[in-house]
């Protein structure tokens, strides 16, 4: 009996109609959803408004002043008559003595905003007078120079001279308030964005004010660290300069760095991120904004997971064993000593065990070239971990998915056979690609077996030592590709710094050993590498490198949901956040 057909799937009812209203901003009239805050309809019309304790993704609390703007509602009529029309035809508004906070109020049908005003205009002045009255005038060693609110809004708003002649008040200065951050209170100008992220955000509610007025001081609470896995987003979220990264302190003047967007390679969530770089040194990574993969957070372990990529350790040139040791090559010699050693070679003598830290186009050639050498013994080295309820995947590994879809495997599923057929000596030629096999499970010992092993890696490590060739590749920072995250989403990341010496693209690489071993050639750009794999895999079909665009695009569906986002969305739909 056949099988009853599967009932399509159901098309998602097209949301409701949104409720607008009018709104005058500036004199010019404007729709927008009822219910949406002042500031962010200022926002949408292209005005801006000056805020520093506003953040969409946390709730708001009023309390710095800055976006104080002047408001007016249509009076109410007198009965039996008319309201009076303005010259749009719209009710006419009569504006407010006093001016209202545009960060925690929303808008309501015929109502007025006016952001430049010359009530509005003193508000702004009078604001920043007050929050400079105490503020140390440190800016030529401060880290935040540079991207620093406070001086924006100084320069853009603020009076250009003091009238406190007074002293100013003293506060504590370079406290160590966590591993990770450093704190200046003397900066701080009690917007609280800290203290609500560590409450809302990670439920770690360690920071708190202290003391009244002026004396008012940040503090963590007694017996308590800002340790947590997603401290540093502190520091990202602070509008000046009392939250300090360790790391990055004194390293670099902000104007000099370039920003290049990349994904986080820490685990499979594939957190969006800049990648700040001077010259072809990098110096810090920090969150870029994505609302369906890692809002505008990510984890203090995947950000500062970039200092392997500036080490001493890099391995910078081709290298062949000879009696004594390892000696310097050409990239032709290296790459003609591998393919002679697979020649003749059946598909059950060869192993290629790469990684699934590798780009979807480096994973394309690693498919070919199993399929020129004839063997399925091929795999990947999983990883797996804890997760948390945030934004980290219980698999470290950031392209385990694109693995999976190129190579047609499950990851792991061959390693013991591959390791069970090494320590039998009926390996003859082992490939290593971006993975350290005593690191990962491998004996010393069933390696010594392998007649032959070749090892492309960016770092000098303990099974180069035993390997016959040794190619440099690139780091995630020095390569432009792509990768598909436990979502389910591609993402691609773009070359941010220069690999050191003669190393060279790791798809590069695979490709002309493809080529030595007597496989076809005729792709020269990450853009050929992409158009062909989209035509292999079914999930790329019909994509381009250029489609992916800076935010991913999503191929494929896991079911995978991202704790911090659901509860993001909770938070949306309460209206404690913008979103």
């Amino acid at each position: 009996m056949p099988a009853p057909a599967e009932a399509p799937a159901a098309t998602p009812a097209a949301p409701p109609p949104a409720d607008l209203v009018n709104v005058q901003i500036d004199g010019v009239w404007h729709k927008f959803p009822k219910g949406t805050r002042m500031i962010e309809a200022c926002k949408q019309a292209k005005k801006e408004v000056p805020h520093y304790c506003y953040h969409t993704k946390l709730s708001s609390p009023g309390n710095c002043r800055m976006c104080l703007v002047e408001m007016g509602m249509p009076p109410r009529p007198a009965p039996g008559t008319e309201p009076e029309k303005d010259e749009h035809g719209m009710p006419k508004i009569g504006w407010m003595p006093r001016p209202v906070i545009a960060c925690a109020n929303t808008i309501s049908e015929g109502m007025g905003i006016r952001t430049e005003s010359l009530l509005t205009q003193e508000c702004r002045k009078g604001v920043m007078e007050f929050l400079l009255i105490n503020h140390p005038l440190d800016c030529p060693i401060c880290d935040q120079a540079g991207e620093c609110r406070l001086q924006e809004f100084s320069v853009e708003h603020g009076k250009g001279e003091s009238r406190f002649r007074e002293d100013k008040v003293k506060k504590p200065k370079n406290v160590d308030i966590g591993p990770r951050v450093r704190l200046d209170d003397e900066r701080c100008i009690m917007c609280s964005r800290c203290i609500r992220f560590t409450a809302e955000i990670v439920d770690e509610p360690v920071l708190g004010f202290t003391e009244r007025g002026s004396h008012t001081t940040l503090a963590v609470h007694p017996g308590k660290r800002l340790e947590h896995n997603y401290s540093l987003n502190t520091v990202d979220i602070c509008p000046v300069g009392a939250l300090t990264s360790n790391d990055f302190r004194f390293q670099q003047r902000v104007w000099f760095l370039k920003e290049t967007d990349s994904i986080c390679q820490g685990c499979g969530r594939g957190c969006n991120m800049e990648v700040s770089a001077r010259g072809d040194t990098i110096y810090r990574q920090t969150p870029r904004e994505n609302n369906d993969v890692n809002s505008t957070w990510m984890c203090d372990r995947g950000r500062l997971d970039f200092h392997f990529v500036n080490s001493e350790f890099r391995l910078t040139d081709p290298m062949v064993k000879t009696g004594v040791g390892h000696e310097i090559a050409t990239w032709k010699k290296a790459l003609t000593d591998i393919a002679t050693a697979l020649a003749g070679k059946k598909g059950e003598e060869i192993a290629i065990i790469a990684s699934a830290r590798m780009t979807n186009e480096e994973l394309f050639f690693v498919r070919h070239l199993a399929a020129l050498l004839g063997t399925t013994n091929v795999d990947v080295i999983p990883r797996m971990g804890e997760g948390d309820a945030y934004l980290s995947a219980a698999d470290k590994n950031p392209n385990t998915t694109g693995a999976k879809l190129i190579l047609g495997i499950e990851p792991g599923a061959k390693i013991a056979d591959i390791a069970e057929k090494m320590g039998r000596g009926q390996l003859r030629v082992v490939l290593a690609l971006g993975e350290n096999l005593l690191k990962v499970g491998f004996q010393q010992r069933d390696l010594e077996k392998v007649p032959f092993i070749a090892t492309l890696h960016i770092l000098a490590n303990a099974s180069a030592e035993l390997s016959n060739v040794v190619l440099p590749g690139t780091a995630y920072a020095e390569k432009r590709g792509s990768m598909v995250n436990v979502t389910g989403r591609l993402q691609k990341m773009e070359k941010a710094v220069k690999a050191p010496g003669n190393a060279r693209d790791t798809w590069e690489i695979l490709r002309d050993l493809i080529v030595a071993c007597g496989g076809s050639n005729g792709i020269y750009t990450i853009e050929d590498v992409f158009k062909r794999l989209a035509v292999e895999v079914p999930a790329f079909n019909g994509l381009t490198f250029s489609k992916i665009g800076a935010l991913g695009v999503p191929v494929l569906e896991t079911n995978e949901k991202i704790p911090l986002l659901e509860r993001e969305k909770e938070r949306k739909a309460k209206g404690i956040i913008v979103g």
